[in-house]
């Protein structure tokens, strides 16, 4: 492919995308196929002689779509979202073309100092001490991290290199095995998997704080105070705790006013994961949810969540890369230091992009949308006596679920995915079953939230009717007749997708009474989801 093909190539690129997100709405939002399907669609090894471009761009349709779950329809409502924009995309084809391995200074001037004075950007516009910020007197910055995961571990290890020091500082003879056997880190039960699985990966015991329904699934101050002191008497040495603002299974919030000075004089790393809620703190009604910020030591978010940009996570912190050597030393960052990987793609230039083109007002607006949407569907169930909102609905997340067992609400989840044509994920809060609506993509409007709660509705009341079949046969008091009648209730709609009264509908045949049983499971049941598939962080 020369530069003239490639012109004309780049132009039906841009093209095949615009119809591709212009129209994704007419797609099934959960694609139906099952694991292994690619395989038989495409040969078993790589052609000797080129394909046309032609044939490429025809097997998209054929092979690649049929398995993509559209994370950008407006009928998406699971996890959190992956916000993408048109100028996010430009700059990516520009980085992509550009090409540099940034992990160095001397590697591409531009890819570092841009990301430094990006990262700083990023920390003025959620206002965040001016300790985290690259260019002032303090010692902070930040780096675009691949994924929160990443971000979390490299602070954990950050964490652990200071601890070790603080010790062997104090007592040179220690051996440093008998360090790291010690010590402890502490996570909110309610923390993303990834936090949990940095403390394998770091090798050292990580201990889950309990949360309750009561205190809005957030760690409390004297619950983490209690546990320190507890593991301090038995030996072990406290150096981590990871807070988090917005949690997965239900966006709750920790304390951190109260947590971070309990850190602070315990000499103990505090890391805040962000990872969802962090880009609302840039809307001033949702920066007192960042209060406490002053006492940690590292924090991070998704800025590809909610700030319509793909693929970067940010970690402006006050992070200084204690376990490795910065030798010689050099007047410019080295983000290679701060990261696992050595080398880096010019990812700042999507964020460049994005806070020009769509200003700090743009943004705002944006993430305001999502939050407004998430309100008029809380309004919905909350409307509904048949369901419960079951945790509170501070930003663009509403977890609900149907009043009953978690069978119910399981049997719920299932209509409504196998239905494809919204899709949600659930979790599991107080040991309840629980769905959660998520806002995610940036054309989602209140119309596709009023379709996705009438849709809701009417699988609940097969669900529900269901239900009423089994419990009815059981009982011998009760006639097949009254049984049917009872069961084929009428069912209106109003225009909130709610229950109301309606003319009776005409009599079933005699010859229907016999079927109730033959209609509840059309397919066999499916097992009982594991924790892994419940929660949605895994």
């Amino acid at each position: 492919m020369d530069t003239t093909e490639f012109r004309r190539r780049g132009k039906e690129m841009v093209d095949l995308i615009a119809d591709y997100l212009e129209n994704i709405e007419q797609r099934t939002v959960y694609p139906d196929v099952e694991p292994g399907y690619l395989r038989s669609l495409i040969p078993e090894e790589a052609p000797e002689e080129p394909d046309t471009y032609e044939d490429v761009v025809k097997d998209i349709e054929r092979v690649i779509m049929p398995g993509v779950t559209h994370w950008h329809s407006p009928y998406f409502y699971a996890y959190f979202p992956t916000a993408n924009s048109f100028p996010a995309m430009l700059a990516d084809m520009l980085s992509g073309a550009i090409g540099c391995i940034g992990f160095s200074w001397a590697a591409s001037p531009a890819c570092t100092e841009l990301e430094t004075v990006m990262m700083d950007w990023l920390g003025k516009m959620l206002k965040l001490p001016e300790d985290f910020i690259a260019g002032t007197h303090g010692q902070g910055g930040g780096v675009i991290q691949g994924t929160a995961s990443e971000a979390t571990l490299v602070a954990l290890l950050a964490a652990r290199c200071r601890a070790v020091r603080m010790i062997l500082a104090s007592d040179p003879q220690r051996p440093e095995t008998g360090i790291t056997s010690k010590l402890v880190a502490y996570s909110s039960d309610q923390a993303h998997c990834s936090v949990e699985r940095a403390g394998m990966i770091a090798g050292v015991r990580m201990k889950k704080i309990p949360t309750e329904q009561s205190d809005k699934y957030a760690v409390q101050g004297e619950t983490l105070r209690r546990m320190i002191q507890e593991d301090k008497a038995a030996g072990l040495i406290p150096f981590y705790f990871c807070a988090t603002l917005g949690t997965t299974p239900s966006c709750a919030f920790d304390h951190i006013t109260e947590l971070g000075p309990i850190c602070n004089a315990e000499k103990i790393w505090m890391h805040i994961d962000a990872a969802y809620a962090g880009s609302s703190f840039i809307c001033p009604e949702f920066r007192p949810l960042l209060n406490g910020i002053e006492f940690a030591d590292s924090f991070n978010f998704n800025a590809h969540k909610w700030l319509v940009h793909s693929v970067c996570s940010t970690n402006p912190n006050s992070l200084i890369p204690l376990c490795l050597t910065l030798s010689p030393p050099v007047p410019h960052t080295t983000t290679q230091h701060w990261q696992i990987p050595l080398g880096r793609r010019f990812r700042s230039l999507k964020m460049w992009f994005v806070f020009r083109i769509y200003g700090l007002k743009g943004l705002q607006d944006y993430i305001r949308k999502h939050v407004e949407l998430a309100k008029e569907f809380e309004s919905l169930v909350r409307a509904d006596q048949r369901f419960e909102i079951s945790a509170d609905v501070v930003l663009g997340l509403v977890c609900f679920r149907l009043k009953g067992s978690n069978e119910v609400n399981e049997t719920l989840l299932k209509r409504i995915n196998n239905g494809r044509k919204i899709h949600l994920v659930p979790c599991l809060l107080s040991g309840q079953f629980v769905l959660r609506f998520a806002l995610c993509a940036r054309t989602t409007e209140s119309r596709h939230i009023r379709e996705a709660w009438q849709l809701i509705t009417q699988l609940a009341e097969e669900v529900i009717q269901a239900g009423l079949v089994q419990e009815l046969y059981v009982s011998s008091s009760i006639s097949e007749l009254e049984c049917m009648s009872r069961i084929r209730s009428p069912l209106v709609l109003n225009e909130r997708g709610q229950a109301r009264d309606g003319p009776p509908p005409p009599p079933p045949p005699p010859r229907a009474l016999c079927m109730p049983r033959l209609l509840l499971h059309p397919h066999p049941p499916c097992p009982v989801p594991s924790q892994p598939t419940v929660h949605p962080a895994c």
